[in-house]
C-alpha cells in the first residue's frame, strides 16, 4: 500500500511539472531559440504552442552549411500574439529548407494584416517555387509586387523570380533530360547536412558535414574525407583538425599538394558569428595543426568564407560580404605566391557579381570552366550553379547549368573530374533537392552524345549540287586527317564525330579546283547537329587559259585602291590558291572605253596589281602571280547602245577582274 502511495505521489509530482510547462513557457521557449537561431528547436515549441501537442522531430538543427546564415544580424522573437507565431514558424520551417512546412503557414500569414506583415506574399512564393508550383509561386510573386512599394532587395528578388519562372518551365521541357544521370551520393551522406566537396588528389574527396560524429551527436561543422573510386565513396573518417568546443569548421580547400588546408571558421557561442578564412599545415607525423587566421584576408565585421584553391595553385577565390562589393555575399579572387602569400583581393566583377548572393566559388582546369552559385541571376530558383568559359583573368558572361544539374531548391558547391571536353562527365555536388532542411552531397554524371556535322558541295557558277566530291575532314589544331567521304547525288556529305572542335572540309573533284571551308560547330555545345555553310567549288576552265571572272571586285573613282566592299570576294580567291598550293595566275583587269586609252590601260594596270599586292598581303607568294592591264582593250558587252547612247549595264560588265591559270 506504502509502494503505491509513492508512485501515485510521483506521477501526481510529474503531471504538475508537466502542467507547469504551459503555452507561456512554449513560446518563452521558442522565442529564445529562435533568437539564438536554433530554428528547429524554436519550430517544435512554436507547434506546441499553437497546437499543444507534441510535434515528430527531425533531425537537424540550425542552417548546417552556411556561416553567413548568422553573419551578425539579430534575429527578432515572435511576439505573444496567434498571427506572430504562424508568421515566425512560417520562417523557421523556411530557414531549414523545409518548404512543405513553411508554405501553409505563410499562406494563412497572407490574410494578416500586410503592414505587420509585409513578407508574407513574398516568402509564400518562393515555398511554392521551392515547390515546383510554378504558377501559384508567380501568383504569389505578382500579388506581393502589387501591395509592395518599397525599392529594396524583396522587390527586386520578386521581379528575379517572376523571370525565373518561365526559365524554369522552359528547362522542364528539354529534350535530353534522360542523358543525365543525377543521384543521391548514399557513401557520403548522413544524418544532418554534408556539403561542399574538394578533390584531394584523383580517389579522395574531403567534405564538411553536421553529423553525429561518435558519441558527440551535437550538430557542429566537421571536415570529413572519403576514398572515391568511379564515383562511389567509402572508408568516410574525420579529418582531424583542432577543433575547440563552439568552433564550426565548414568549407575547406587544399593547395594541389595536399600540404595546407584553408577552411571556414566561425563560433556558434556568440551572437556576432562572423565567419573567416583559417589555414592549417600537415604536419611530419600526418597530423593537422591549430588553424591560424589569415590575416590578409581578414575585415572586421565581414564574413569571408568558402574557399576554393584553383587545381595550379596560383588562385584563391573566395565569397565575401566585405565593402566593395555589390551587395550580399560576392565573389573575390587573390593571388597566391609560391612561399604561401596571399595577395590582395579582387572583386570578381558585376558580370559575375549582383546585389544579390553569389558563393561557391571552382574552377575546372581542364575545361577552363569557373563554376559559381547565385541566386541573383536568371534560373531555376533559389541558388543554381553557373559557368563562366576562359581564364581566371578574361571570363565570358555567366550561363545558367540549367536543368537537372539545377533544382528549385539551393544547389551550392560543385566540383569535377570530367575531361577538357565534358565538364558534366563526372561530378560530384551539393544540394537540398531532396531534403526537407539540409544540403546532401550528389554524384553526376552526362554522356556527351556524338556529334553529327553535315554540308553541301555546289557548283560556285550554277549553285547546282556536285555528286561523288570526295571530302576531307582536317582537324586544324593537331594538322591531323580525322575522315574521309563522298558526296551523295544531291552533293550532301555527313559525319560523325565525339566533340566539336575546330575542322576544315576540303574538297576535290576532277574538273574544279580543290576548295575547303573551316568551321567550329554551334556556339552552343549541347547541341547534337551542325549543318555548315555550302562549299562551292569553281569549274577549271576549258581550254585552262580562259578568264575566270573575279566577282564583286570594286575600285574607287578613276582610282587604283580596292573598296573594302571587295574584300569578301578577294578572300574566296585566297583560299582558292591556298587549296590549290601549285596554282600560279595572272590577274586581269579590265576598264569601260570612258576615259583616253592610254589612260585606261595605266588604270586597269595599277588596278591588277593592287589586286596582286592584296593576296600577298594575305599570304599568297608574290612568285604564283602576274598582273596584267587590258584596258578598255577586251570587252566583253557594249559600252554603247546601237543608237550611240550610253549603255551603262555594257560598261560595268566590261569593268571587271579576272584571273586566268598560268599553270595548274
Amino acid at each position: 500500500m506504502k509502494k503505491i502511495l509513492i508512485a501515485s505521489l510521483l506521477i501526481a509530482g510529474l503531471i504538475q511539472v508537466s502542467q507547469a510547462q504551459g503555452p507561456k513557457e512554449y513560446l518563452a521557449a521558442a522565442n529564445k531559440y529562435y533568437t539564438a537561431g536554433d530554428y528547429y528547436s524554436a519550430s517544435e515549441y512554436y507547434e506546441k504552442y499553437l497546437s499543444g501537442k507534441k510535434t515528430k522531430g527531425r533531425p537537424g538543427g540550425f542552417n548546417p552549411y552556411d556561416a553567413s546564415a548568422s553573419t551578425g544580424k539579430k534575429q527578432t522573437g515572435a511576439s505573444d500574439t496567434k498571427e506572430s507565431v504562424i508568421y515566425t514558424l512560417a520562417e523557421c520551417y523556411r530557414k531549414l529548407h523545409y518548404h512543405d512546412k513553411a508554405a501553409p503557414h505563410y499562406l494563412m500569414a497572407t490574410s494578416f494584416d500586410k503592414t505587420s506583415f509585409p513578407l508574407s506574399q513574398f516568402h509564400y512564393g518562393s515555398t511554392l517555387r521551392a515547390l515546383g508550383k510554378y504558377d501559384e509561386a508567380a501568383n504569389a510573386f505578382s500579388a506581393f509586387l502589387g501591395e509592395y512599394t518599397i525599392s529594396d532587395t524583396y522587390k527586386a528578388t520578386a521581379e528575379l523570380e517572376l523571370k525565373n519562372i518561365p526559365f524554369i518551365k522552359q528547362q522542364m521541357a528539354k529534350k535530353d533530360i534522360a542523358a543525365y544521370e543525377i543521384q543521391k551520393n548514399e557513401g557520403l551522406n548522413s544524418e544532418g547536412g554534408s556539403y561542399a566537396p574538394v578533390w584531394s588528389g584523383d580517389k579522395s574527396v574531403v567534405f564538411t558535414s553536421t553529423r553525429p560524429n561518435g558519441k558527440d551527436s551535437t550538430r557542429m561543422n566537421r571536415i570529413y574525407q572519403a576514398d572515391m573510386n568511379n564515383g562511389v565513396a567509402s572508408n568516410v573518417a574525420l579529418i582531424k583538425v583542432p577543433q575547440s568546443e563552439g568552433i564550426q569548421q565548414g568549407v575547406a580547400a587544399l593547395t594541389p599538394d595536399d600540404k595546407t588546408m584553408f577552411l571556414t571558421r566561425w563560433s556558434s557561442k556568440t551572437t556576432n558569428k562572423n565567419a573567416n578564412i583559417f589555414q592549417s599545415k600537415l604536419t611530419s607525423d600526418g597530423n593537422w595543426s591549430e588553424p591560424t587566421p589569415i590575416t590578409a584576408l581578414e575585415v572586421v565585421g565581414s564574413n569571408t568564407q568558402q574557399p576554393f584553391v584553383t587545381e595550379d595553385g596560383k588562385y584563391l577565390i573566395f565569397a565575401s560580404d566585405r565593402p566593395g562589393g555589390f551587395g550580399g555575399l560576392d565573389l573575390w579572387i587573390s593571388t597566391m605566391e609560391s612561399n604561401g602569400a596571399i595577395g590582395t583581393p579582387m572583386n570578381m566583377g558585376s558580370s559575375i557579381n549582383t546585389i544579390f548572393e553569389e558563393q561557391a566559388p571552382s574552377y575546372h582546369l581542364p575545361s577552363k570552366t569557373f563554376v559559381f552559385s547565385s541566386n541573383g541571376h536568371v534560373g531555376m530558383g533559389g541558388f543554381d550553379f553557373l559557368y563562366c568559359k576562359g581564364d581566371l583573368s578574361s571570363l565570358s558572361a555567366p550561363k545558367n547549368f540549367g536543368y537537372p544539374v539545377n533544382s528549385a531548391k539551393d544547389d551550392l558547391y560543385f566540383i569535377s573530374k570530367g575531361p577538357a571536353r565534358n565538364i558534366l562527365e563526372y561530378v560530384v555536388l551539393s544540394s537540398d533537392r531532396e531534403a526537407s532542411c539540409c544540403l546532401e552531397l550528389f554524384s553526376l554524371h552526362k554522356a556527351r552524345p556524338l556529334k553529327k556535322i553535315n554540308g553541301t558541295i555546289l557548283g560556285c557558277l550554277d549553285s547546282k549540287p556536285l555528286a561523288n566530291v570526295k571530302v576531307s575532314i582536317m582537324d586544324t589544331i593537331n594538322n591531323k586527317l580525322i575522315s574521309e567521304l563522298t558526296t551523295d547525288s544531291m552533293g550532301k556529305y555527313q559525319f560523325i564525330i565525339e566533340e566539336f572542335q575546330p575542322l576544315k572540309a576540303m574538297a576535290s573533284n576532277a574538273g574544279y579546283f580543290n576548295s575547303s571551308l573551316a568551321f567550329e560547330g554551334p556556339a552552343d555545345i549541347d547541341e547534337e547537329f551542325y549543318s555548315n555553310a555550302d562549299l562551292c567549288m569553281t569549274k577549271i576552265p576549258n581550254p585552262i587559259e580562259s578568264a575566270v571572272e573575279v566577282e564583286n571586285v570594286y575600285y574607287d573613282f578613276n582610282e587604283a585602291s580596292i573598296q573594302e566592299n571587295s574584300y569578301a570576294s578577294l578572300d574566296k580567291l585566297v583560299q582558292l590558291l591556298k587549296d590549290n598550293p601549285t596554282l600560279s595566275i595572272q590577274l586581269n583587269a579590265h576598264t569601260d572605253s570612258k576615259g583616253e586609252e592610254d589612260y585606261n590601260l595605266k588604270l586597269s594596270d595599277a588596278r591588277a596589281n593592287s589586286v596582286v599586292n592584296y593576296l600577298v598581303k594575305k599570304g599568297i607568294d608574290k612568285k604564283r602571280l602576274t598582273a596584267k592591264g587590258f584596258g578598255e582593250s577586251t570587252p566583253i558587252a557594249d559600252n554603247e547602245n546601237a543608237d550611240g547612247t550610253d549603255n551603262p549595264e555594257g560598261r560595268q560588265k566590261n569593268r571587271r577582274t579576272e584571273f586566268q591559270v598560268i599553270k595548274m
